[in-house]
């Protein structure tokens, strides 16, 4: 659900900054089905990469054998991602706070923390610069926090204003992903809001695992289930047949 979700949301003909994981899986199926002019950017310096699966890391060998271009890594982030060139950014998160930023750091104290996490990577850089944002992560207290422990890549700082206080060139995350719904910023508190619940998702589903007291929008829908076609063309992707149990899960 979170990757048909996420794939319905790019539009054919835009130019995507993909990650590993379900990012990549979700603009490998939206070109696959109703975007096939979508233009896959890794960070790693390829330039429309058209994958027949999976790529296991920015480095697996498939994406530079199916771009359009190969470029350097300092060319893609100074020519094509700082100057705002991108439309659309993938980002996961470990924490993601009701103002839509996003840590990938560390669980506490900075000094010294329960958990040390992956990093930044360029997450930081694709949240200031790309025209917008998508967040993609599974919904739970544990990674919806009142405020999140370090701030790897911001959203929407502690509210309006901020990112442009930051000068920050992009408009910041538009739609978070989660299991459960999709999350949308209200356009004057720049507060992370319900828009949609999954099918089978309950309200109170979706606020008892979240951190804070999460407002749902006005006319809140139910996601479309994912078409046929859709569930065709993942499992053609990552190789799942429909009777296997993960499928279903």
């Amino acid at each position: 659900m979170m990757t048909v979700a996420a794939a319905r949301r790019l539009d054919d003909g835009a130019c995507c900054f993909v990650g590993i994981g379900l990012p990549s899986t979700a603009a490998n199926l939206a070109r696959r089905t109703h975007a096939p002019g979508l233009v896959l950017i890794y960070e790693s310096g390829t330039i429309g990469a058209k994958p027949d699966r999976p790529p296991l890391s920015i480095g697996d060998g498939v994406l530079a054998e199916t771009a359009d271009a190969v470029v350097s890594v300092p060319e893609i982030f100074n020519y094509w991602l700082q100057p705002g060139r991108i439309d659309v950014g993938f980002l996961g998160a470990a924490q993601i706070d009701r103002f839509a930023n996003i840590n990938t750091t560390v669980i506490g104290p900075y000094d010294d923390p329960k958990v040390r996490l992956p990093g930044a990577g360029g997450a930081p850089e694709i949240a200031a610069s790309c025209r917008e944002v998508t967040v993609i992560v599974r919904q739970s207290r544990r990674a919806f926090v009142e405020r999140v422990d370090f701030v790897t890549s911001v959203g929407f700082g502690s509210g309006p204003g901020d990112r442009e206080r930051l000068g920050l060139r992009g408009s910041g995350p538009r739609t978070v992903i989660t299991d459960l719904g999709i999350l949308e910023p209200d356009p004057d508190t720049c507060e992370l809001v319900l828009t949609h619940l999954h099918p089978g998702v309950t309200l109170e589903d979706a606020r008892a695992a979240t951190g804070w007291d999460l407002k749902a929008a006005p006319g809140l829908r139910e996601t479309a289930a994912p078409s046929g076609a859709e569930l065709d063309a993942l499992r053609a992707l990552t190789g799942r047949h429909p009777s296997d149990r993960s499928d279903r899960s």
